[in-house]
């Protein structure tokens, strides 16, 4: 890879951090300075900086990671940089992270999870087939280490994890799908929380076929 393709590579990902986090601020996923989102680079990790309001992204503000954790360019890394960095260290696979406070995720762990193991249930096929089963990482303060050693503990078995009263991590092959499965869990609380009686999980015919299908992981 040349220079200037790396360039233009890591400039192409400070945009879609940028318009992303726009994205999520702009329909409420988030609300004033909370939430991030990362990606990985092979010359080390793009985080969006300390206390910086995703719906207002400064792409050359984007702060520059080097693989020793050092930083090298834009603003101060976010807090929560050591999560970032256990997700990406135990999975291979994962280019970008999206955390937000988004209401009905929080309000799920307020309210009550389905289990520690499954935070939701298999309502939907989409949810089954583009999310999969996300844990619950029972509360301890914003910026905890041992919240990050879970976590990285986890990484390389699901897509993400739900961070009791503080909302979703999620980590995909890129920051624009991290979110799309982020707001798919979203949507799934939403639906989860509005119906009264709750709705029966799909059976294990139905999520076998989905397995089978589409190569869903349930």
């Amino acid at each position: 890879m040349t220079p200037a393709i790396h360039i233009g590579e890591e400039a192409r990902i400070r945009e879609e951090i940028c318009v992303t986090g726009a994205s999520l601020y702009e329909r409420g996923y988030t609300v004033g300075s909370a939430g991030n989102i990362s990606a990985r680079l092979d010359d080390g990790w793009l985080i969006t900086p300390t206390d910086a309001c995703l719906g207002r992204l400064d792409p050359a503000q984007i702060a520059k990671v080097d693989l020793a954790g050092n930083a090298v360019s834009g603003g101060k890394p976010s807090k929560t940089l050591a999560l970032h960095r256990g997700v990406y260290e135990r999975n291979r696979d994962a280019r970008g992270i999206v955390h937000t406070h988004s209401s009905h995720l929080v309000a799920l762990t307020l309210a009550g999870v389905w289990s520690d193991a499954d935070v939701l249930p298999p309502i939907t096929p989409y949810y089954v087939m583009k999310v999969g089963h996300i844990p619950l990482i029972r509360y301890k303060r914003p910026g905890d280490p041992q919240v990050a050693q879970q976590i990285a503990a986890l990484a390389d078995s699901v897509r993400g994890v739900l961070l009791e009263r503080l909302g979703p991590v999620v980590w995909e092959r890129s920051v624009s799908q991290a979110s799309y499965a982020l707001e798919e869990l979203e949507e799934t609380a939403r639906l989860w929380l509005m119906t009264n009686p709750r709705p029966a999980p799909l059976d294990e015919a139905a999520l076998k076929e989905l397995r089978e299908v589409f190569g869903a992981r349930w």
